[in-house]
């Protein structure tokens, strides 16, 4: 039985961990099966958020613009973190992000989790979904702003208690911490091509750049260029 844990929820502006960005970091610690401490974190952006994500989420394009820093954010989330557990549903999907990171800065560190999507799966086979969502409402846990990374986590603890309550005895491998693992590649940052194309692309069609090009990476510069073109047509030479 984990006394110390902290959950962990984040949302993406996509599914991609080498393409999309993390919007919103939420994480729950407890200690000794008490909440001690909730981190909430709204990162900018620098792209406008697709309009499923703003739909899903609530967020919008000027709250996402006035977000904070990303470094700063996955450092500050992963000191909070420490070398406690993590409990998440399909926790490695949210690991996927948070690992992407850690390889772009050349972090290496081991993470544990307990993931209550396989908990559910395996112990409420019977249920239609297994979506927090559709867990929070079979087991009535009040939630306030469904679809934010602290509010999902706050529901997700609720959730682990009430699973780890009826189905530890009987399934406790299931309760058991494992390592993540995802292995992914170091992304690279924008070419010296990438980022003349993209300055003389702009500058053509007399478009302003809401995005820092030397922050860019190589798929995210390759992403805009594309975007540009598609929508304003390529720079005729």
């Amino acid at each position: 039985m984990l006394k110390d844990y902290i959950v962990v929820d984040l949302e993406m502006t996509g599914l991609r961990p080498k393409t999309d960005r993390i919007l919103e970091i939420g994480a729950v610690k407890v200690k000794n099966k008490q909440v001690e401490e909730i981190f909430s974190r709204l990162i900018r952006q620098e792209f406008a958020l697709d309009e499923k994500i703003v739909e899903l989420t609530g967020i919008t394009d000027e709250e996402a613009a006035a977000g904070e820093d990303l470094d700063l954010c996955v450092r500050a989330f992963l000191e909070f973190a420490g070398d406690m557990t993590w409990i998440g549903h399909n926790i490695i999907f949210d690991y996927g992000f948070i690992r992407q990171w850690e390889v772009n800065h050349r972090i290496e560190r081991a993470a544990f989790a307990v993931d209550t999507l396989k908990i559910a799966r395996k112990c409420l086979p019977h249920l239609e979904k297994k979506s927090l969502d559709y867990l929070c409402d079979y087991y009535g846990i009040k939630r306030t702003a469904r679809h934010r990374a602290p509010d999902d986590a706050l529901a997700n603890q609720a959730l682990y208690e009430i699973l780890e309550k009826n189905f530890l005895e009987q399934e406790p491998e299931l309760f058991e911490k494992k390592e993540l693992c995802y292995k992914t590649k170091r992304q690279t940052p924008a070419t010296l091509r990438q980022k003349k194309y993209l300055m003389e692309l702009a500058e053509y069609h007399k478009i302003v750049l809401d995005v820092s090009v030397e922050r860019l990476n190589r798929s995210e510069a390759s992403r805009l260029i594309n975007q540009l073109i598609w929508r304003y047509g390529k720079r005729q030479v």
